[in-house]
């Protein structure tokens, strides 16, 4: 897997993610998870802006953003006792209400994971357990789970490649000050997932997912909708 052991480099402090702010709770604790030594990368993007002011925000709100793809390379560690070093795990999901926002209900969302095809059966479950966990309920209606080859690769600051199959790539960059069109840009939105040490928002250059499971495909390029990170628990 190209990218295993890269770390990101990362300026912005993760603040509490945005589904623990809007009543779908915490991460899952009553599944009695081993949670110890776990740690690798993480990105996702949306389609809506996560980096933006009010005048994109307001405009893309209910029309927008009720999509998502989130993917974890775990570097090295175990959950539930089952060692995940190495290996990778995709969400896509597409949700009833724009992500993020306060107002709206995102439930029902529907989920397709993408496994590490290198993975065993039970690397496999511990990855999709993994994954839910981190999320606050947003993944537990699974519609289909594929195995597929994962690719993760992390080359400078704020970039980073995602390659799942041919079925969703991310590919991002650090953004800059021309990417700022309202010119009171903030971080609009939170990322997804908790247990993330830091997260920094980035400009989408590819997201793509291509299946057949969720009624609906897309593509975004040049958006302000991504978020990569590092976490560890």
């Amino acid at each position: 897997m190209k990218g295993k052991g890269v770390a990101l480099s990362l300026v912005l402090l993760l603040t509490a993610p945005a589904y623990a702010q809007s009543g779908l709770g915490t991460p899952k604790e009553s599944t009695g998870l081993q949670k110890s030594e776990i740690s690798g990368e993480y990105v996702e993007f949306r389609t809506a802006d996560v980096y933006t002011g009010p005048c994109t925000a307001n405009g893309e709100m209910n029309l927008t953003g009720q999509e998502a793809v989130l993917a974890w390379h775990i570097a090295e560690g175990q959950w539930n006792g089952v060692p995940l070093g190495g290996l990778g795990v995709v969400a896509v999901v597409r949700a009833n209400a724009t992500l993020g926002d306060a107002f709206a209900n995102p439930l029902p969302a529907k989920t397709v994971f993408l496994v590490d095809e290198r993975a065993n059966a039970a690397q496999r479950a511990a990855l999709v357990n993994f994954a839910q966990a981190q999320t606050a309920g947003l993944l537990d209606d699974v519609v289909a789970v594929e195995a597929v080859a994962v690719q993760f690769g992390a080359t400078s600051h704020g970039a980073v490649t995602l390659q799942a199959g041919n079925l969703a790539a991310i590919s991002t960059r650090a953004l800059n000050d021309g990417d700022k069109f309202c010119h009171n840009e903030s971080v609009y939105y939170q990322p997804l997932a908790s247990n993330l040490h830091h997260a920094m928002p980035a400009m989408v250059t590819a997201g793509i997912y291509s299946g057949n499971h969720l009624g609906k495909t897309w593509t975004e390029r040049g958006r302000r909708g991504a978020f990569v990170g590092s976490f560890s628990l």
